[in-house]
């Protein structure tokens, strides 16, 4: 498998027929080769000539006859569950999420540890640990595992697998770069893929939460930054750092910049933790100060989301205002790309439409009717281990094309 993720997006003919045929498999097994053929429009003698290799490639294997059609029984194909296995990593602001699947992403394993409030290469030392964890907690021997993604929060050089030493949650930004990729590969000398958070996410939603037929695809991981997905593909951009919905504007704002506020950096949590932790100190009667045993600082998203489904009007409140936020940059990401579904991760998909709702008023109010009709606003069906499977989704695709 070639090392670097975003690299090439040509795919040759070889290539993308892989591709489609094992995603298929994974996606439908266990299949007939002419209910394969049927699917993806390529000739019977095709499809059969590439399942045989597959089979002998140990990657798919036979299982027994589809006793649903009449005549001669037709043999059915699946991936092969026991030879070959992947690993996801979500490297996010307060934990990181280590996952280990077959290629048909199904989870076998999971660990989560918190993340270290130290330097990156702290960071990457804690990864490498759960790494260890996941593959022992699973007890699959080493050589079966093919690879590992990563999807971390940052400006990402994705062929380079560096990402620039970010801290979302204390508003940090080193001037270093670190190699994530480099580092991961030397211990464990298996191919490693590093991709920024919400585009990994966005791939993840796409290959297991959405139908096959959705193409393009907004995935919102709160209001820092978006995954694109168009025409089923990842749009990552020339270096892997698409995404980004915001501008570098951390500087004194001056004439030109000062009216910019809607670009400006946003947050991870949309801003509702601040809110709450504003209004306990100014001594507004909230449910949100009895869950955080009375200290603003023990507040998290998941405090106000709770206070709101208790119909706290505070809460309520705050997280109306945060949707009606993210909903103007979702209005005109929706104006600029037209995408069937735009998806609320992040973690603030668990607010449903007590956020969900304010988003789409504003998107009726500010996007034009045409793309504003036909796109879906959805939370996210992967919730929490959106990163960590769509990273281990990312290596799997990897795996498919080359195979």
């Amino acid at each position: 498998m070639k090392g670097a993720l975003f690299k090439d997006q040509i795919l040759s003919d070889r290539e993308r027929k892989n591709l489609d045929i094992l995603e298929v498999i994974r996606r439908y097994g266990p299949v007939t080769r002419t209910e394969i053929s049927r699917i993806t429009k390529y000739n019977i003698v095709t499809v059969s000539n590439y399942v045989n290799n597959y089979i002998k490639k140990d990657l798919v294997v036979e299982k027994g006859l589809d006793i649903s059609s009449g005549g001669r029984k037709p043999t059915l194909v699946e991936l092969n569950s026991r030879n070959c296995f992947v690993i996801g990593i979500d490297i996010g602001p307060e934990s990181i999420i280590a996952v280990l699947t077959d290629l048909s992403l199904n989870m076998i394993t999971k660990v989560r540890k918190p993340r270290p409030k130290e330097a990156m290469e702290e960071v990457v030392s804690k990864s490498i640990e759960l790494i260890y964890d996941v593959i022992e907690k699973s007890q699959i021997e080493a050589k079966k595992i093919r690879g590992l993604g990563i999807g971390i929060s940052g400006i990402i050089d994705a062929k380079a697998g560096t990402v620039r030493d970010t801290d979302p949650l204390r508003g940090k930004t080193a001037a270093s770069y670190i190699s994530i990729k480099n580092l991961i590969e030397r211990e464990f000398g298996i191919p490693t893929f590093v991709g920024n958070d919400a585009t990994v996410a966005a791939f993840g939603e796409k290959r297991i939460g959405l139908d096959a037929e959705i193409e393009n695809v907004l995935y919102m991981f709160s209001d820092v930054g978006c995954g694109i997905i168009i025409k089923g593909e990842i749009y990552a951009g020339a270096g892997g750092s698409a995404g980004e919905v915001q501008l570098n504007l951390n500087n004194e704002a001056d004439e030109f910049t000062k009216e910019l506020g809607f670009f400006r950096p946003g947050s991870v949590n949309l801003g509702i933790v601040d809110a709450a932790a504003t209004a306990i100190k100014e001594g507004k009667d909230t449910k949100i100060k009895e869950l955080a045993d009375g200290k603003p600082e023990n507040i998290n998203a998941d405090m106000v989301i709770e206070a709101a489904r208790q119909n706290d009007p505070l809460a309520m409140q705050i997280l109306e205002k945060a949707g009606l936020n993210l909903g103007i940059r979702i209005a005109y990401l929706i104006n600029l790309f037209n995408p069937e579904i735009v998806i609320l991760g992040g973690g603030m998909e668990k607010a449903g439409d007590l956020i969900i709702e304010p988003i789409k008023r504003m998107v009726r109010r500010l996007a034009f009717e045409e793309p504003a009709s036909m796109v879906r606003i959805i939370p996210s069906r992967l919730g929490e281990n959106s990163v960590s499977l769509g990273a281990a989704s990312l290596v799997i695709r990897e795996i498919f094309i080359h195979a």
